[in-house]
């Protein structure tokens, strides 16, 4: 099959190749790959550490062409959204049936690609804040792919939401046409406590949105792009003041179960447009290394997604 492989010999670390093919283990669907989505994790830390020869690549849309043999997931020829460790960046792709939702047919593999790390993980990290309708929740790194869909997400579920960028002079009418009710250029800007955080950002953020928690309120640590330690000052741990039952929960996307159906529910959302992938660069994907490049240089502001051919 044909595959994107790790060579460190290529100015990206990255080449168009021939890879073996995938062999399923029982509880796995062979799938064809029409569409990948990058994500800024993996081609800033995976594709240092892999190997050469690796396959990487964690979102993948396409269609199944062999089945589970131990009967689970989807049938031969249903379109689905994939996610996994690693595979996606190939022609063929061996997946877990847990981790494999189902697509409506017709819809643009590319925009469902985008679903698997971003949406989901968006997603539940609203399930770990709680119960959303009513409340007041910030985002941090909110114009990234992830945070584009915590925001959207937490305006369908009835929060109020308030979006943080760098740039809120130049992201605050997307983010506003997303669902941001307020956009704001750090944490600190957030007038009124808030009562969930989903935080992208990592570092000084993190501090200075845990500080903003009402009391009982959760913030999801979900991704870490500011690359800095969290350093908390004496007093920001305490439970005074309105400042009881606050917590702080990590989050890994993996170690979640019952994801299938959080794919597939998202999945339809982003096919009848209820849910915009934002995509904001598209290519196929022997033009990876200008996506690859976009994102290690922090230029797009949403997903990158590549069509396999």
């Amino acid at each position: 099959m044909r595959a994107l492989l790790i060579d460190r010999s290529a100015p990206t670390g990255l080449r168009l190749g021939e890879a073996p093919d995938p062999v399923p283990a029982p509880h796995q669907a062979l799938i064809r790959v029409t569409a990948t989505s990058l994500n800024y994790g993996e081609v800033r830390f995976s594709l240092q550490e892999a190997p050469d020869g690796a396959v990487l690549g964690w979102d993948a849309a396409g269609v199944v062409v062999r089945a589970a043999a131990d009967g689970s997931g989807p049938a031969v020829g249903t379109s689905v959204v994939t996610l996994g460790i690693d595979g996606a960046w190939a022609g063929l792709r061996a997946v877990d049936t847990g981790w494999i939702g189902t697509v409506p047919s017709g819809s643009d593999p590319g925009a469902v690609s985008t679903v698997p790390v971003a949406g989901a993980s968006a997603l539940r990290a609203l399930h770990r804040i709680g119960p959303i309708l009513g409340r007041r929740i910030l985002v941090t790194g909110a114009t990234g792919g992830t945070g584009r869909y915590a925001v959207r997400l937490a305006a369908l579920g009835g929060a109020h939401v308030i979006a943080s960028t760098g740039d809120p002079e130049k992201h605050g009418e997307s983010l506003r046409a997303n669902g941001a009710h307020e956009v704001v250029a750090g944490p600190l800007e957030v007038g009124e406590p808030v009562d969930g955080v989903v935080d992208l950002v990592g570092g000084q953020q993190l501090v200075d949105a845990y500080g903003m928690l009402a009391q009982g309120g959760t913030l999801v640590a979900v991704g870490h792009s500011a690359h800095q330690g969290e350093t908390f000052p004496f007093g920001a741990l305490f439970g005074d003041s309105g400042r009881h039952n606050r917590s702080i929960a990590t989050f890994s996307l993996p170690a979640c179960t019952g994801l299938a159906p959080d794919l597939t529910w998202l999945a339809h959302r982003v096919a009848v447009g209820e849910l915009d992938p934002q995509i904001s660069w598209r290519g196929s994907w022997d033009r990876v290394a200008e996506a690859v490049d976009a994102l290690l240089e922090r230029r797009l502001h949403g997903k990158a997604v590549l069509d396999i051919a």
